[in-house]
């Protein structure tokens, strides 16, 4: 499938935008919530939807992007699509998000690939899934990438595909490319909901976390150096970025993966390293569009409802030889 933009909304920022702002319904039926503890004292929150035979269809663990959830428009129509072509959804929140400030702690953050994987080994003894895959947005991308990449081909035998659109797998590039002036509504947004969240966490866990450290913050990478590093065990925003890149095992991913991303995306960088490291990777497929903005490519309804990503990733697993074999 090639992307073209919907008429009068190409460009990164009108992509990027006209994806948050559309308004868009949605026709799934309820989902089963079911709270999974990813390490003692810590459960997330995932909204399941299932087939009729669980155990039999391809089951999708999707994580959402920075200060996003389960119920992002980008996760809910996954999991439309991907309840439509037979396939298990597994909306998965990350630790603290998705009203759940109470149920952790400690913090959520780009390097909570355990977290992910603490999810997909409980689906495996709780409901005995067969076989599941992962798909990430943004710094959802980063988890679910970073995850495949620390198993490598001693991965668990039921993991079949990998499914990122705009993946953060650069944190520091990412970040530093947030800060120019042209994102700064982006990055204002985001300081503005982190800020919020701690303020949350800080009523859930009193005298856990020192609300002054908030002060004077103008970029995510301050976010990141003054708080998320200084709560999550980082010596700074720069170690944790390090540390936490998708970018430094993406070599060592041994499932079919696809990758999306677009040229005019406005934040997210990938680095010349790191495109060596995918292309060398037989195993990833990385699909490279002109247009599309930040996880947004709204392109023409034309028989279908026009976001491409969600049926790129939809199509792609659907595409995977053993997955086939399920998938009507």
């Amino acid at each position: 499938m090639d992307f073209r933009p919907r008429r009068f909304l190409g460009g990164g920022h009108f992509q990027t935008i006209a994806s948050f702002v559309l308004p868009r319904r949605f026709s799934l039926a309820k989902s089963e919530e079911r709270l999974v503890e990813v390490e003692p004292g810590v459960s997330v929150l995932c909204h399941c939807h299932w087939q009729a035979d669980r155990r039999g269809a391809l089951s999708v663990i999707v994580v959402h992007g920075l200060e996003g959830s389960s119920e992002s428009k980008y996760m809910l129509g996954i999991a439309e699509k991907g309840m439509a072509a037979g396939m298990n959804v597994i909306r998965m929140n990350q630790r603290t998000c998705g009203g759940t400030d109470s149920l952790a702690p400690t913090l959520y953050h780009s390097g909570r690939s355990a977290d992910v994987a603490a999810v997909a080994q409980h689906l495996m003894e709780n409901d005995h899934i067969s076989h599941f895959a992962l798909c990430g947005f943004s710094m959802g991308g980063n988890l679910v990438l970073k995850t495949a990449g620390e198993w490598g081909p001693d991965g668990p035998p039921e993991l079949c595909a990998v499914a990122v659109v705009c993946p953060s797998l650069d944190l520091a590039a990412s970040a530093d490319a947030l800060h120019s002036p042209m994102n700064y509504l982006y990055e204002q947004y985001f300081l503005w909901k982190l800020k919020a969240r701690m303020k949350a966490k800080a009523k859930c866990f009193p005298g856990r976390y020192d609300l002054s450290r908030l002060r004077g913050l103008g970029s995510l990478r301050d976010f990141d150096d003054k708080v998320t590093a200084f709560y999550c065990g980082f010596e700074g925003a720069s170690d944790y970025y390090s540390r936490s890149a998708a970018a430094n095992v993406v070599d060592r991913i041994a499932v079919p993966t696809y990758i999306l991303y677009a040229k005019n995306d406005p934040f997210i960088r990938i680095l010349p390293e790191t495109r060596s490291k995918i292309v060398a990777n037989p195993n990833i497929t990385f699909v490279e569009t002109e247009d599309g903005g930040h996880c947004s490519f709204v392109a023409e309804r034309d028989g279908h409802d026009g976001h491409f990503a969600e049926r790129a990733v939809v199509e792609f697993l659907r595409s995977v030889p053993f997955v086939s074999l399920f998938c009507p």
